[in-house]
């Protein structure tokens, strides 16, 4: 009987053994994955999934903070239509890399009216938008203030 290089590999991921015990196993089962795993197992060569030295406490709480900065979005709006919609991940990395861009950029948007969000995958919302929220209202108002005084310089100036 021959077995196929695909059940092969299949059996390994799953049991996490060599190409000759899946070999063998395959073949004393007629080629039943389900059989060889049993079969593997009845002979303790199942061998447990392998992880890095590193991986450990650290390592878990680092992946779970990169997936939630995944799925969390950082959102800059005009009126309803978003201009940029990144995960916070991307944004945090952006930032770090390119930070004069950003230190440019961010009041520039504050200034020209855009609105800043972060945003759940669920849409829930967070504490920090109401920050944003505040601090785009307070720029809103001085340059709306700002607008008013110059149109009355301007005004009484001609």
């Amino acid at each position: 009987m021959s077995i196929s290089l695909e059940r092969i590999d299949l059996l390994r991921e799953r049991a996490n053994v060599s190409y000759q015990d899946a070999k063998e196993a395959l073949e004393k089962c007629n080629d039943d994955i389900v059989e060889a795993l049993v079969y593997l197992e009845k002979e303790s060569k199942l061998r447990p999934e392998r992880k890095s030295k590193c991986e450990g406490k650290f390592m878990s709480t680092v992946k779970d903070v990169l997936r939630k900065g995944n799925e969390t979005k950082f959102i800059i709006k005009k009126d309803a239509e978003n201009i940029i919609n990144l995960p916070v991940t991307a944004a945090v990395l952006i930032g770090i890399v390119a930070t004069p861009v950003v230190v440019i950029g961010l009041p520039v948007a504050l200034l020209t009216k855009h609105k800043i969000k972060i945003e759940k995958e669920d849409g829930g919302d967070l504490q920090i938008n109401k920050v944003l929220d505040k601090v785009s209202n307070v720029v809103d108002d001085m340059t709306d203030k700002l607008r008013t005084e110059t149109a009355l310089e301007q005004g009484t100036e001609k």
